[in-house]
């Protein structure tokens, strides 16, 4: 699963019925799991590279998905029908995206892009933040990620406020679609969509 976005390596866990699985607990055909992934991600992508876009949030994104277990949810199914799956899920929406509100909004535009029932994804993206965070921990611990990672958190303390991290991480995702030689492992890691613009999930968001 090395160099995958959040969305690939959901499509490919659990020998690629992941989602499926998913979709499964919530009365959802393959082809509707796989919309309400799809639309609900953005959200899940943006509150994590708002955490990586400072080394104090990078660092406590780092802690979190190093110390829990969260691969489990990924690659485990019936790892979610445990009962700390929705508690763990909410935790990591109430870090990732903070007021329940916007995990409501997250819900309500998923609902209005796909025509699945909102209350049904509202209960779904609990369980779709911990196995997204499974991915992340998973990814965490390539050598090209981690390269990555600990040479700009490196760079940021020696620029300071406002450079090394942040100056990568938004010259990355302003870079455009380029995914050659040069793109950024974990711009790529944490983009939804996997069109290698790491901003377009964000501006989706505040839309």
């Amino acid at each position: 699963m090395a160099g995958m976005n959040i969305l690939q390596m959901l499509e490919q866990a659990q020998g690629g019925n992941a989602i499926s699985n998913l979709g499964r607990q919530f009365g959802l055909d393959d082809n509707q799991a796989s919309s309400a992934v799809k639309a609900l991600l953005p959200a899940l992508s943006s509150g994590l590279k708002r955490n990586a876009a400072s080394p104090q949030g990078l660092e406590a994104l780092l802690t979190a998905v190093q110390s829990g277990a969260h691969e489990r949810y990924l690659d485990t199914p019936d790892a979610l029908n445990e009962p700390a799956a929705r508690d763990e899920g909410n935790a990591i929406l109430g870090h990732l995206l903070g007021h329940k509100d916007v995990s409501r909004a997250a819900a309500a535009q998923a609902a209005a892009q796909t025509g699945i029932d909102s209350g049904i994804l509202k209960q779904m993206l609990p369980l779709l933040a911990g196995m997204a965070m499974g991915g992340v921990a998973k990814q965490t611990r390539q050598p090209d990620i981690m390269s990555a990672i600990t040479g700009a958190m490196s760079g940021a303390n020696q620029a300071g406020a406002g450079g090394g991290l942040l100056g990568q991480l938004a010259g990355a995702a302003l870079g455009g679609k380029s995914k050659g030689r040069g793109a950024n492992p974990l711009m790529n890691m944490l983009d939804a969509d996997g069109d290698g613009s790491a901003m377009d999930d964000i501006f989706n968001m505040l839309k």
